[in-house]
């Protein structure tokens, strides 16, 4: 028996329940296939060690697993000691990292009934920094600050280093570091891959204008700045199984005038399905201090909206999505096709379960959690009320 339908047949669902909900409609990429439109976003813990997953993450992604969302990404993962954001972030850049990722992926497998996903990215100027708990500021050199490498020797802000602009040798390498990481998530089994092109990392820092001012063929017009990250993805996706989707996040807007836009974001995501890329990854922002956006339910939204309806591609959607009518309405207008949640599950881990139960659907549940869906517990209709 097939893992889905095992999971269906212990939840005691049919093979054949279909729900008119879109939210929880199965949906396929390549040769996976979601059991819902709830995505796990990558959430940076900052609880690693050396780049190493210790208990937190087995604990924190062990519960996402079985929060009843159709995928689970892993957070941001550094495919170089140099890549971090800071030292706490998890890494795969060795054998050694992918073991020990492994024991968290056999539990979430185990026990959970998201399919599983990893983001792979590079800080570039935004790396060598404190964990947010203490600040986020560059590293000092006694703290064990490393040196940074972005598209041009531009700091990130006032009282930043100033990263060194990458030569060719750079770039050979970080493409080999993204290959060798993608390499071994698809080794350890991972059914989905995204590549971080946004909130002002080193893709994102090649693509914006504010960012690259390098006048090589790496740099100048839209083309030129295009031309690395694209690189690298397309070497990812050689080594990438044909039948598992590769995604990519994207930052479709600096919301600084003169940065990276809608309009250039579009462009760029025409160029990533020439390449193999299944799904856009919708996001913005976080390459400049000086960003001005407008919070609000849903704000980025209408990024993936543009960019779904410009390019036919699938989209996931972020930002603010936190009621399930809000997520539904979002997929039923065809605004995106999936739906990524991140404080918003970190709030209510068992979000998806809520949703259903407030759609009348039943989902599949662990084994161990059995006793608590609605169609046996008397207790589930007393906490949803009248």
């Amino acid at each position: 028996m097939r893992p889905e339908a095992a999971n269906r047949a212990r939840a005691g669902l049919g093979e054949n329940a279909v729900s008119t909900v879109r939210l929880f409609q199965s949906f396929r990429l390549r040769g996976l296939e979601l059991a819902n439109r709830i995505v796990v976003s990558p959430m940076c813990q900052y609880r690693a060690e050396d780049g190493f997953p210790t208990d937190w993450h087995l604990v924190h992604l062990g519960s996402l697993s079985m929060s009843g969302a159709g995928l689970l990404v892993f957070e941001a993962t550094a495919v170089s000691p140099e890549g971090r954001i800071s030292p706490a972030c998890l890494g795969l850049w060795s054998d050694a990292h992918a073991e020990a990722l492994a024991r968290v992926i056999a539990f979430c497998r185990r026990d959970g009934t998201a399919k599983l996903g990893i983001q792979l990215g590079h800080a570039g100027r935004k790396g060598s920094c404190r964990v947010p708990l203490q600040g986020g500021a560059p590293l000092r050199p006694e703290e064990g600050a490393w040196p940074t490498v972005s598209a041009s020797a531009l700091p990130f802000d006032e009282g930043w280093p100033a990263p060194r602009a990458a030569e060719e040798a750079d770039l050979d390498r970080i493409e080999a570091d993204f290959v060798a990481a993608a390499r071994r998530a698809a080794l350890l089994g991972f059914d989905f891959l995204e590549v971080h092109l946004a909130h002002g990392y080193l893709l994102h820092q090649f693509l914006s204008p504010l960012s690259n001012r390098r006048t090589d063929g790496w740099g100048g017009d839209l083309e030129g700045r295009m031309r690395f990250p694209l690189r690298v993805v397309a070497a990812v996706r050689a080594v990438w199984p044909e039948d598992r989707p590769l995604s990519v996040r994207v930052s479709a807007t600096d919301w600084v005038e003169g940065g990276w836009d809608l309009d250039q974001t579009i462009v760029l995501a025409r160029r990533l399905a020439e390449r193999g890329v299944d799904v856009i990854d919708v996001s913005s922002g976080g390459l400049d201090p000086r960003q001005k956006l407008a919070l609000g339910p849903g704000y980025q939204v209408p990024l993936a909206e543009a960019v779904r309806r410009a390019t036919g591609l699938p989209t996931i959607a972020v930002g603010l999505v936190v009621t399930p009518r809000q997520a539904e309405a979002i997929l039923a207008e065809g605004k995106a096709d999936l739906v990524a949640l991140a404080r918003t599950i970190m709030d209510d881990p068992r979000w998806p379960w809520h949703a259903a139960q407030e759609f009348g659907i039943d989902i599949p549940y662990p084994a161990q959690y059995l006793r608590c869906r609605p169609a046996v517990w008397p207790g589930a209709a007393y906490k949803r009320g009248p």
